[in-house]
């Protein structure tokens, strides 16, 4: 049980941690929780029991009055049996309050109370509530609460069974040799190996390049400098045994050619984008120590390259909104990005929870929207949201980019070949600008400036709708039928046009969001029903989406861009079959938008196809596949979501973009692609959406290694097997390919990943294990990489046993996954 009670006190300390010294008490000057979890699912129901105990460590009695504990969860209930003397409401969002009721009995000092609560099944520890304060009468501006997580035995009865299923999938990985693996991934259209050599010697290395690539020459010189004792030259002339970039037409134009021999290193490339990758593959060519400590020469084996993507669209989505990321750690992720060819950051700045973006004449975005703290009213700032408590100062609940860094960010990115693309929630997942704006006319309002009050306002003071979207808001959809509305959007959409100018950025589109905007929206909105009386087109409420995705549409276009968006903007609701669904909307398919299709389950499964065959360009974003903030697994200690599955580092390596049923762990159909379809789709998206990212460290767990597929998808060429007919030769393809993407993956990309741009907090797997005859059989997915073990319960070090066969199923064994840099994985324990 060590691993557990190690696991939980981790969980303790990370919410004490969480905590800001101005809201943050000792354990023993306030209240402490605990939080058991008695069953999951609790008989008869498809919800889990929980036991909050509530122990009053200061020196006062806890009364019947004056008092409530707030919190974040999903949908939660005190027990049939505990409601005379607690309750639980919801105030919005994932925003609750527990309070006292009439048969509370005073918690005197060292006393201790157990309350059952029902909740939404909790299938992993990031779904257990979080962010717990006490706000009362002696602390109005709230105190955090430390929470300690009891152990949960039914999670640790499901982890033999999942080791055995990890050893099954593990079982056919072989172990391969550098010299079978591709020189970088993503794999290049073809490459040969040599008999060749070239050392990079810091003294003597020269850059030499054509004009048209001075930029990426200053950015080789400077990669290079991060991994030798010297500064590489830029020099007029080759001279000796140099790299040189030359510009040759005809290449495509983000491909490249590169050649390693004995005389250096040259590339050549049509574009700079084109120059750039090769320089990235001659990066990826270095051995991954190199980024450990610097040398005085580098020696690199003789290869020929010719390369070029798949698909121009490469793309991975960054949600900074629901949780915060600093301007650097961004800059980190992007370094990333580009090393294996990634070119599009698609920025999700703007939530319900937060608007991250300085917007120039709009501070209340900033100073309202870019902040979260205790308020019932978001009159100053907004509530708190997936744990971020009662301080403003939280560092994930509060933070935004000045115009300044968002300016610092496109140049850093532009130098990478990575257009970002900027995303303007609406109309739905608004609610940060809604309130944010509704400050701005109560300022306004007090000054007696009505019009400037209305301006930019986002909502119709007379709306008397009532709806919750699917995240439990009840107030965070713009109305599309205020002119104040177009107003704000045309404000942003000119301010960020104008920030990507001042950064030389390119800005081909604006993402305007549109997705998941809940029933009983707008039908009690009195400038709804004006519109609806005036505008043709318009009779229904449902009409509303057509009539605000053209006025978006045609302000874009009068402006040089095209609109991207989720789905939904290229859908309309429709009766069909006697129920309303969501169809494809055939009046905007020729005006190029561009839609990022999540949707791939259910009825949905061929939506994106039916989206490109009606002429939308398609950006497969599926959930199954690339949602790489889904959990790896279904252990409980696994971090992430799950509604749409668990996303593995396999998910998007196996993914086919143009038969995608084939990647499904299910049988499924649907639509196939047609000729105009197949070339309606331009690329692939994997978003990382950060609901329960709430460090650095978490982030990078659920990008590494799932990055390398989605990188792997959108650039190689279609792998043999995903056209192979025959099921069985198929397989086998398959396999073959994916032990050799694992070992590459195992013995080139993560080792160097310890080091590159300071290192990342890779996701290290958990060790397959089976019992056969009485013996623990114990396998790892990441060829190399180390198992250790112990046989006495203890959790493994670098120092354990290394298992090289199998041991006797005796007692309780330990086994536990570590890398080259003896960092370990989650432990498995079989007893």
């Amino acid at each position: 049980m060590m691993y557990r009670n190690l696991f939980l006190a981790t969980l303790a300390l990370m919410a004490i941690a969480a905590c800001s010294p101005e809201s943050t008490s000792d354990s023993n000057t306030t209240l402490s929780l605990q939080w058991e979890i008695v069953a999951s699912p609790a008989q008869g129901t498809d919800e889990t029991h929980s036991m909050l105990t509530i122990t009053n460590n200061t020196a006062d009695t806890l009364g019947a009055t004056g008092w409530s504990i707030y919190f974040n969860t999903g949908v939660a209930r005190v027990a049939d049996v505990d409601t005379t003397v607690a309750g639980i409401e919801l105030v919005n969002g994932d925003f609750f309050r527990f309070y006292p009721r009439g048969e509370w009995q005073p918690l005197a000092p060292g006393a201790t109370v157990a309350i059952n609560v029902m909740s939404r099944r909790l299938r992993n520890f990031t779904d257990i509530p979080k962010g717990f304060y006490l706000v009362s009468d002696d602390h109005p501006a709230g105190v955090s609460l430390p929470l300690a997580v009891a152990p949960f035995a039914q999670a640790d009865s499901l982890e033999m069974v999942l080791a055995t299923q990890v050893y099954e999938q593990n079982a056919d990985i072989a172990d391969l040799p550098l010299a079978q693996l591709p020189p970088v991934l993503p794999t290049p259209l073809s490459y040969a190996y040599t008999a060749d050599a070239f050392t990079l010697t810091a003294a003597d290395v020269t850059i030499n390049a054509d004009t048209a690539f001075a930029d990426e020459a200053a950015y080789l010189k400077d990669e290079l400098a991060m991994v030798l004792t010297q500064t590489p030259k830029l020099v007029d002339e080759p001279v000796g045994a140099s790299i040189v970039l030359h510009q040759r037409e005809g290449i495509h134009p983000e491909g490249y050619r590169l050649l390693v021999d004995a005389n250096g290193v040259a590339i050549e490339a049509t574009t700079p984008a084109g120059a750039f990758y090769g320089i990235q593959s001659l990066k990826g060519l270095l051995p991954s120590s190199a980024w450990a400590e610097k040398k005085a020469s580098i020696t690199l084996q003789g290869v020929t390259i010719t390369d070029g993507p798949r698909f121009a669209h490469r793309a991975v989505m960054l949600d900074v909104a629901r949780n915060f990321q600093t301007k650097e750690q961004v800059m980190k992720v992007l370094d990333l990005l580009a090393l294996h060819k990634v070119n599009v950051m698609h920025f999700h700045f703007s939530e319900d929870e937060a608007w991250r973006l300085e917007i120039l004449g709009l501070p209340e975005l900033t100073e309202v929207g870019a902040r979260r703290g205790h308020t019932l009213d978001d009159a100053e700032w907004l509530m708190p949201s997936y744990g971020s408590g009662p301080d403003v100062a939280s560092a994930t609940g509060s933070g935004f980019y000045s115009r300044a860094d968002y300016i610092e960010l496109l140049r850093y990115a532009t130098k990478r070949h990575i257009r970002v693309i900027p995303e303007i929630e609406t109309p739905g997942h608004a609610r940060a600008a809604i309130k944010s704006m509704d400050a701005r006319y109560r300022a306004f309002i007090a000054k007696g400036d009505t019009a400037a009050a209305t301006q930019y306002l986002l909502r119709d003071l007379d709306d008397q709708s009532e709806y919750r979207s699917i995240q439990n808001w009840d107030d965070n959809i713009i109305n599309v039928a205020l002119p104040s509305s177009y107003a704000f959007l045309e404000k942003v959409v000119d301010e960020l046009i104008a920030m990507h100018k001042e950064a030389g950025a390119p800005l081909q589109t604006i993402h305007f969001g549109g997705d998941e905007v809940p029933d009983g929206v707008w039908e009690k909105s009195p400038a709804v029903h004006q519109l609806m009386a005036s505008a043709a087109g318009v009779a229904h409420v449902d009409d509303l989406w057509h009539h605000f995705f053209g006025r978006i549409n045609d302000m874009l276009q009068s402006r040089g861009l095209y609109l991207s968006g989720w789905e939904e903007i290229g859908m309309k609701k429709a009766v069909v079959d006697g129920r309303r669904k969501m169809v494809v909307e055939p009046r905007f398919a020729n005006e190029n938008f561009h839609t990022d299709v999540w949707n791939n389950l259910g009825d949905n499964v061929d939506l994106a196809y039916r989206l490109a065959n009606a002429g939308y360009q398609v950006v497969l974003t599926n959930v199954t596949n690339f949602y790489i903030d889904l959990a790896y697994n279904s252990s409980f200690y696994e971090p992430g979501q799950y509604w749409g599955g668990y996303v593995d580092v396999e998910k998007p390596f196996r993914f086919a973009p143009y038969d995608y049923y084939r990647s499904l762990a299910t049988q499924a159909s649907g639509e196939q692609l047609t000729d105009q379809g197949r070339a309606n789709i331009v690329g692939l998206q994997a978003p990382l959406w950060s609901e329960i990212i709430t460090s650095p460290k978490r982030m990078e767990y659920l990008l590494l290694p799932k990055l390398y597929g989605l990188a792997e998808r959108a650039w190689a060429a279609s792998p043999a097997w995903a056209t192979e007919p025959d099921d069985g030769k198929a397989d086998e393809l398959y396999a073959a390919d994916w032990s050799v993407f694992l070992n590459t993956v195992a013995k080139r990309e993560l080792p160097r990943a310890s080091h590159y741009a300071g290192g990342f907090a890779y996701r290290i797997p958990t060790a397959g294990v089976v019992e056969q005859s009485g013996k623990l059989h114990a396998n790892v997915q990441l060829p190399g990489f180390a198992i250790r073990y112990t046989v006495d319960g203890s959790e493994p070090t670098e120092q354990s046993m290394r298992y090289t066969e199998p041991l006797a199923a005796e007692g309780t064994v330990a086994f536990r996954v570590f890398d080259g840099e003896g960092r370990g994985g989650r432990t498995v324990y079989w007893k």
